[in-house]
């Protein structure tokens, strides 16, 4: 497991901020119907159960805005991609078909509201620290060029900026490539619900990625801790 710290100037301000990483060797695949049919189906659910005006309140993504607000950063300019996500599902359109890993991550996000850091661990140079975006830090966002990633918090290696809970990097993204995999599960809101991601995340990376090699450990403010792993 890549070692993983959070600076003061995140715990500051988050004091309660629980991050569940899970580590894994996985097999990727263009696409996976079997898969789908699972997104489908949570799709329909988010659609009869879930209001567009309710989606923001959710304690995870709740949670997550509040973060922005108090680093100085417009939730609602800068959405977390939880949040992104089940808008775009409420409004009647699908998932992005990416590839099966993105696909199955984003799904464990639409299901729980938590942010979700997907990472080619490959790509990823020595230590993670999760800090706050500086005025004119260099950041490609996947899929969005050049982002603005001042106040946002950000998971840095010794290279730059990976990842936000706006949107990841390009040069750590996942691909059809990608071996090794590193998710880090944010909570902003805390422990709760963040174990049940953790397995569910776990349960398809087995099903539909050939998972092995299965690590998972929280970090917090006082420091990262091996986990257990569903079997």
């Amino acid at each position: 497991m890549i070692p993983i710290t959070i600076s003061e100037e995140i715990l500051n301000v988050c004091p309660y901020l629980h991050v569940l990483a899970v580590a894994a060797r996985v097999v990727n695949t263009p696409s996976n119907p079997e898969l789908w049919d699972e997104i489908r189906a949570e799709e329909e659910e988010i659609r009869a159960t879930v209001a567009l005006e309710e989606i923001n309140k959710w304690q995870p993504i709740a949670a997550t805005r509040v973060a922005y607000r108090c680093f100085g950063k417009d939730p609602n300019r800068y959405r977390p991609s939880a949040e992104s996500l089940l808008r775009r599902v409420v409004k009647g359109l699908s998932l992005y078909r990416i590839d099966t890993v993105v696909d199955l991550v984003n799904l464990v996000s639409l299901r729980s509201g938590f942010s979700i850091g997907g990472f080619d661990a490959e790509k990823i140079v020595g230590a993670l620290r999760l800090g706050v975006g500086r005025r004119g830090e260099p950041y490609c966002g996947i899929g969005r060029g050049e982002l603005n990633i001042e106040g946002l918090p950000v998971y840095r290696d010794a290279v730059g900026g990976v990842g936000t809970p706006t949107s990841d990097e390009e040069r750590t993204k996942i691909s059809g490539t990608t071996r090794s995999l590193l998710l880090l599960i944010n909570g902003y809101s805390g422990r709760e619900g963040l174990f049940d991601a953790g397995d569910y995340a776990v349960r398809l990376l087995r099903r539909y990625a050939e998972a092995e090699e299965v690590e998972m450990s929280l970090i917090t403010s006082g420091g990262q801790a091996e986990m257990r792993v569903l079997d």
